[in-house]
């Protein structure tokens, strides 16, 4: 070896892009994730046979009657005597969103009874493919409810999941579900195999997924779907701003808000379900009956 030659060290190769999880992760690499958030539930759905789904989306923080109820007794139950003024006084805001709590359990029990016959129905129509499966956000309080009942009526259940700081992770129930990064992705994908959506009382993104929806109805995005609110002492406030602020300011034309259901009936929801199913969608089994349902009253 001559004079002042160096002896390289043998270097790795590096990985191949798909191999490498810091690039995966970077920004530039972002649409590749986009594309893997929407392909990945395809393929699950396609290997699970499910050719479509009725969404049913609600707070994640509504719990079951017996939850609450137990979270209501061991409040109750607490010795109060030698608790500070400070203590006390947490105590009763305790025992108030306690009792808030065990009110709105109600609605995890009806999610839970809506999905339960939604499932039955689905049920009687084969397993090939299975029609009108119940999905829903994949999380805890009411899309558990949903998850849940559809596994009570013996169907199968899957969700939607996505990453959060607080609150989400996958329920119990869940027979399959797909973890999303991206909330457009998964809104993308919980409206494309739907043939209704269903919300119950929730917050922010049940209010986002409701309007979302409702716009896409309206400018003729997607198919004039079912989209049905449960709850209606509820909802009232928002109805009342619908039907009053909005359409009489014209910033939206009155079908626009007869577009939606509102009901306190699970067998109202789930016969606006089907009728639409036969309707819009030109599906040939079952009785066809023609109703039309808005929700001035």
């Amino acid at each position: 070896m001559s004079a002042g030659h160096v002896k390289l060290k043998p270097q790795h190769a590096p990985k191949a892009p798909h191999e490498d999880p810091r690039f995966l992760e970077s920004t530039p690499a972002r649409p590749l994730r986009i594309l893997a958030e929407y392909f990945h539930p395809l393929v699950q759905l396609k290997k699970e046979g499910i050719a479509d789904t009725i969404v049913m989306f609600g707070s994640a923080r509504i719990n079951s009657h017996e939850t609450a109820q137990a979270r209501l007794t061991r409040l109750k139950e607490r010795k109060t005597s030698k608790l500070s003024d400070s203590e006390r006084a947490k105590h009763r805001a305790a025992l108030r969103g306690a009792k808030n709590a065990l009110e709105m359990s109600r609605y995890y029990e009806e999610a839970r009874q809506l999905s339960h016959r939604i499932t039955s129905w689905a049920s009687t129509l084969g397993p090939k493919p299975r029609r009108f499966v119940v999905c829903s956000g994949g999380g805890p309080g009411i899309m558990e409810a949903a998850n849940r009942g559809a596994k009570d009526a013996g169907g199968p259940s899957v969700g939607c999941n996505i990453e959060l700081p607080r609150e989400q992770k996958p329920n119990p129930y869940l027979d399959r579900w797909v973890t999303f990064r991206h909330f457009f992705v998964r809104k993308l994908m919980l409206v494309k195999y739907s043939y209704a959506f269903i919300a119950l009382p929730g917050g922010f993104g049940t209010l986002d997924e409701i309007f979302e929806t409702a716009t896409l109805i309206q400018t003729h995005k997607i198919k004039d779907f079912p989209l049905v609110v449960v709850g209606k002492e509820y909802w009232r406030p928002l109805l009342d701003f619908l039907r009053g602020r909005l359409v009489e300011s014209k910033t939206i034309d009155r079908i626009d808000a007869e577009r939606i259901l509102v009901t306190d009936s699970a067998d109202e929801a789930v016969q606006w379900a089907h009728d639409a199913a036969l309707r819009q969608f030109g599906l040939s089994y079952g009785p066809r009956i023609k109703r039309r349902w808005v929700l001035w009253e």
